[in-house]
């Protein structure tokens, strides 16, 4: 079996960096250290109008697979589909011109799936749905819940995991993994660390997680993207071997 994508979430180089130089850098070079795409950042645009054009062409050129991920919720605190954003998010990844839209769930509370499916019957544009490190999008429970009204209403889409989040909530991924594979479409690749106050996201050489068998008991053939932290003097390089360490995995898995 061929492995999979490997995609490059592009706040992986770091925000403040990414704001510096901008997203089409990063992505230039993404390219040149052989990914097969990248996941836009809506949280770091300065100017969607302007930046999501150029990134567009840009991503075309170099033949790369696009996510686009919005940095707001399906669902608002109360409980109502949160129409704006939805709307927002969907006009962001067509200027992108990307085929896939990554959010979290936010705030369901088990009303508003009729009227995602009807908007969603009018886009081409795939929704993925991420655990999030919130208790409302992030736990087990939650994305369960969510999953089932889903097929119930005739929307099963499609889950990003991201393996890492569920640390935040004291979840298990392993556990996650094993429950959750059949629905997921796309996965965040993280590695994870315990320092004395909080989590972080590390590379996955460094993780204190056993990040290896969460891959495997996910869907071999899904896309993959790394979003713990490059860095490094030669960037260019730290990010080719993070991708070859992916493919390694997926090719021994």
């Amino acid at each position: 079996m061929p492995s999979p994508q490997v995609l490059i979430s592009l706040g992986a180089f770091g925000a403040a960096e990414v704001r510096r130089h901008g997203q089409c850098w990063f992505t230039e070079l993404a390219a040149e250290a052989g990914a097969d795409g990248v996941e836009v950042r809506g949280e770091l645009l300065a100017d969607p109008a302007r930046e999501l054009p150029a990134l567009a062409t840009l991503t075309a050129a170099c033949r790369l697979a696009r996510v686009y991920s919005s940095p707001q919720g399906l669902w608002q605190a109360d409980g109502s589909l949160a129409v704006a954003a939805l709307e927002r998010a969907l006009d962001h990844a067509r200027l992108l011109g990307a085929p896939r839209l990554k959010m979290s769930i936010g705030g369901y509370a088990g009303r508003g799936l009729g009227a995602l499916a009807d908007r969603l019957g009018d886009t081409p544009i795939e929704l993925l749905i991420e655990n999030d490190q919130t208790e409302s999008a992030g736990t087990l429970p939650a994305l369960r819940r969510f999953c089932s009204d889903a097929r119930d209403a005739g929307l099963p889409l499609p889950l990003t995991f991201d393996m890492g989040n569920w640390h935040w909530l004291g979840e298990d991924p392993l556990q996650a993994a094993q429950a959750l594979a059949p629905q997921v479409g796309y996965v965040h690749c993280k590695g994870v660390h315990r320092r004395q106050d909080r989590w972080v996201a590390v590379p996955l050489l460094e993780s204190a997680a056993p990040w290896r068998a969460v891959l495997r008991a996910l869907p071999p053939e899904v896309p993959r993207a790394i979003e713990y932290p490059l860095q490094g003097d030669d960037l260019k390089a730290v990010t080719r071997a993070e991708i070859a360490l992916l493919r390694r995995v997926e090719t021994q898995a």
